[in-house]
């Protein structure tokens, strides 16, 4: 009989999970995540053993729209993948959005919720994607002042109970443009009765069946610009799930997150809530995409840490030149590279989880409410594009059964890539860090972090990692005295900056993390993480060339 591969297999994602263990040992109290763990390893336990084996076995299905019934009345029905199907009350069930909102958890809310995110990402087939605007649209509602919408939704958004719970979407895209929402041409009128109708069409409405959505329009009257724009609340359906004054165009066909299903609509007179005034709506939104940029940085570390799992498993059982692949010196080399890059962006986006927690109890200071400013943006572009630079070398640790569908790796390689484009691809949130330093005052909160996490780093073979980290701090205070003179200097180098503070500060967290794995478990692993990713180098600064990069990005000689 010819050789048959054993495919990889998934063990209890909690239970074979280092790192996610080890930081909630460490940053949650013994007597709360006591209480947790149950549900953490039962999470861990279906994410490996059900939903994975179910979507592998489904790879192939997608959410398919039907715009007419059979008597020809105009229905715009999504028809979901099964998965999809199960997932509100799944979601509702392990409180996937409530926990983060749980008050009697205080500041460590959000670590435990995201725990859970985490677990739960890679097996969803991007259900997190609703999950992470209902999230935000909860946030923003929170924040508004607006009574009778936060009486009306947030309690649903928050909802344990599957026959309550709602999610959210979030219409901001047009054509006229992703991040740069000033050029919205979607207006809102009031009708007789003074309630306001939006007409326009959205260019991107991902998760088109949640049950509510927020969205920006321009009031009648407005002049143009961002500062001018209004956000709204929309209840899409009526009660027999017929869209309100809403026409589905067509679901759009992706380069990944498949079984998303992602709209172009048009909304003709759509009755619609104004959240707050008929002005600024898009500050307004800034809670919400605040957490909606965490929520994409710990769908990065899943989709990595997944694909890692399964390349460390395959590694085991697939044997090439007379041994395993795992006992091979340079096949451990990239697994060992994978990791290092895997546990210092684990620790990057977990420390922001850990700060958000922080600021919404009001636990934080205000260098601490500034660096959560600062690192919103670095954890989204740099936990963003380690996973798809990381999930493209998985692919290869499988060789040809990478490249082959319904082994689930072409999958996680396709959704990875969504992640840098999502809430701001990784200029525009370069461009964010630049503004936000300006506001801030600079890098104060992030030196102030690099010094407290490093003080306690006293062990010798820790200190290259840590005079590596003085160093580039050292460097990136200079960098920015000698390009921030001017606009163009500064914005042609800022993904270069934005990227080496994300790349610095994780060595710092990674380094406390060692500390603490040797002193109390004598677990030499995350101190070869953090050799190895001091290795990769942390320093991305680049001197701006502009009139340089227009030639060439142009190609143009005159």
């Amino acid at each position: 009989m010819s050789f048959i591969q054993q495919p990889p297999q998934l063990g209890n994602q909690y239970a074979d999970d280092r790192m996610l263990r080890a930081l909630l040992r460490r940053a949650v109290p013994r007597d709360i995540l006591a209480v947790h763990e149950k549900t953490l390893a039962e999470l861990g336990e279906r994410v490996a053993h059900e939903w994975w084996p179910q979507q592998l076995d489904a790879w192939a299905d997608e959410p398919e729209l039907v715009h007419f019934d059979p008597y020809g009345n105009r229905i715009d029905h999504v028809r979901l993948t099964r998965f999809w199907q199960q997932a509100p009350a799944i979601a509702a069930g392990y409180g996937l959005v409530a926990t983060g909102y749980d008050a009697g958890l205080g500041e460590h809310a959000r670590t435990l919720q995201f725990a859970r995110v985490y677990l739960f990402h890679a097996s969803s087939e991007f259900y997190t994607c609703p999950l992470a605007m209902t999230d935000g649209a909860a946030r923003c509602l929170i924040d508004s002042g607006n009574a009778r919408l936060r009486e009306r939704a947030v309690p649903r958004f928050l909802s344990r109970d599957p026959a309550l719970f709602w999610t959210s979407g979030q219409w901001m895209t047009e054509t006229s443009g992703g991040s740069d929402v000033g050029g919205t041409e979607t207006t809102a009128k009031q009708d007789g009765q003074g309630r306001w109708r939006l007409s326009g069409r959205k260019w991107f409405t991902s998760a088109v069946v949640a049950d509510a959505a927020l969205t920006l329009a321009r009031p009648d009257g407005n002049g143009a610009g961002a500062d001018n724009l209004a956000l709204f609340y929309v209840e899409p359906r009526k009660s027999d799930g017929r869209f309100r004054n809403i026409e589905v165009d067509r679901l759009k066909p992706k380069l990944g997150t498949k079984k998303l299903p992602t709209a172009e609509i048009r909304l003709s007179g759509t009755p619609a809530e104004i959240v707050g005034e008929t002005k600024r709506g898009v500050r307004m939104i800034t809670p919400m995409l605040n957490i909606t940029r965490i929520w994409t940085a710990i769908g990065a570390i899943a989709l990595f840490r997944r694909g890692i799992a399964l390349a460390r498993d395959y590694a085991t059982r697939r044997v090439a030149f007379g041994m395993p692949l795992i006992d091979q010196p340079l096949h451990a080399e990239t697994l060992a590279s994978l990791q290092a890059e895997l546990e210092a962006m684990f620790e990057l986006t977990f420390h922001a989880v850990e700060l958000l927690g922080r600021v919404e109890t009001r636990r934080a200071d205000a260098d601490g409410e500034h660096l959560l400013r600062l690192l919103t943006p670095i954890v989204k572009l740099s936990a963003s594009k380690v996973a798809v630079a990381g999930l493209s070398e998985i692919c290869e640790c499988f060789g040809g059964a990478g490249y082959i569908e319904d082994t689930g790796i072409p999958g996680l390689v396709r959704d990875a890539q969504v992640l840098p484009i999502w809430e701001g691809t990784t200029n525009v949130l370069s461009l964010d860090v630049v503004r936000v330093l300006g506001q801030i005052g600079g890098l104060a909160p992030w030196l102030s972090a690099l010094r407290t996490l490093t003080a306690r780093a006293t062990r010798p073979e820790l200190e290259p990692a840590v005079r590596l980290v003085r160093d580039t701090a050292t460097r990136c205070g200079e960098w920015l005295a000698q390009y921030s003179k001017t606009m163009d200097e500064l914005q042609g180098g800022a993904r270069g900056l934005a990227l080496t503070l994300g790349r610095t500060l994780a060595l710092a967290l990674l380094v406390r993390q060692a500390a603490h794995a040797l002193a109390t478990d004598g677990d030499p692993r995350p101190l070869a993480a953090v050799r190895r990713f001091a290795r990769h180098g942390i320093d991305l600064l680049r001197q701006p060339g502009n009139g340089e990069a227009r030639m060439l990005a142009s190609d143009v000689f005159t």
